[in-house]
Order: C-alpha cells, then structure tokens, then sequence
C-alpha cells in the first residue's frame, strides 16, 4: 500500500506515552485544555459557551489544584505533553482533553484505556464520564452508554452533556 502525506507524516510522530502529573505540567495543561474547547468543540457549542468553558482554566492554581486532587495521567509525545485525563474518585472521568494538534493520533485512547484499567484494578466495575457532545462519540465508540442528559451552568452560559457509563472489563490474569 502506498504511503500518502498523511500516513507520513503520522509514522513520524512518536508514539504517545504515559506519566504522572508534575506541579510545572499546570500552565502546558491549561492550555491544552483551552487550545482543546476552543478547536475542537465548535461544531457543539456555541462561542459564549466555549469561552465559558474556557474560563474554567482562567485561574491557573485553581486549576492545577484541581488537577492535583485528582489521578491525573499526563499523555506525552517526544516528551511535550499533548493531553491529560484526570480521575475523580476511582469511578469519575472528570477531565479528557487532547491537543488539537494530536487529536485522532491514539492519544484519547490511551488515556481512557489507562483510566479505565486504574479503575478496575481498583476493584470498580463501571467508569462514568460527563461527556460533551463533542466527546460522547468517542466515549460511545469505547463502550460507554449514555445514562442522562444534563445541563450545567457555567459562567454566563450553560452547556449541555451527557453522562455515559462503560461496564469494565474483567481483567486478564497476569502468567507469571
């Protein structure tokens, strides 16, 4: 099969890896997060409620202190972090965010695959995410079954989800 530009240029990525939040991740997370609403979420969400969303990373320590309260995994490429996800509890997906610039490269599904892992080692049978309409394809597409429709205030505006559920897996016993 030929290769086109694209595929190229997919093969010269590096593959995305895995790590820990770190206190200096804050600033480069935040701004995934705003590069993420903003590009990604158009389709959805109308302008007043993407820059509502946005706001929500407008005070940086609040927002990394809501990344650190939580399991927070940190999705790398070349060693600049391209996306995040961060547990809440061990059931919660409270955020899943993927650079625009990677998006559609495996890097959402890697993230969730590793949240939904941590959560069954964890002895949880289900994980729960309140996934944007932007979002619910990728959560369905991974399993997750919407529950309910919800609408949440957010600053001036108010943006619509809808809480899915996946039913985990069991998990493959270790050969040793």
């Amino acid at each position: 099969m030929a290769k086109t530009p694209d595929s190229e240029a997919a093969d010269a990525l590096p593959r995305p890896a895995l790590r820990p939040l770190l206190p200096s991740d804050t600033e480069t997370l935040a701004a995934i997060f705003r590069a993420s609403v903003e590009e990604l979420t158009g389709e959805d969400y109308d302008t007043d409620q993407q820059e509502a969303w946005i706001g929500a990373a407008d005070d940086e320590a609040a927002f990394g202190a809501r990344l650190a309260a939580e399991l927070t995994l940190v999705a790398t490429m070349g060693g600049t972090p391209v996306g995040f996800i961060a547990l809440k509890g061990d059931e919660l997906i409270d955020m899943l965010y993927v650079h625009p610039g990677v998006a559609g490269k495996g890097v959402g599904t890697l993230l969730c695959e590793a949240a939904e892992t941590i959560a069954k080692a964890r002895g949880k049978e289900t994980l729960t995410v309140d996934a944007s309409d932007t979002a619910q394809r990728f959560f369905a597409r991974r399993g997750y079954v919407p529950q309910r429709r919800n609408t949440v205030p957010l600053g001036n505006a108010w943006l619509g989800n809808t809480t899915m559920q996946k039913t985990l897996p069991e998990l493959k016993a270790q050969s040793s």
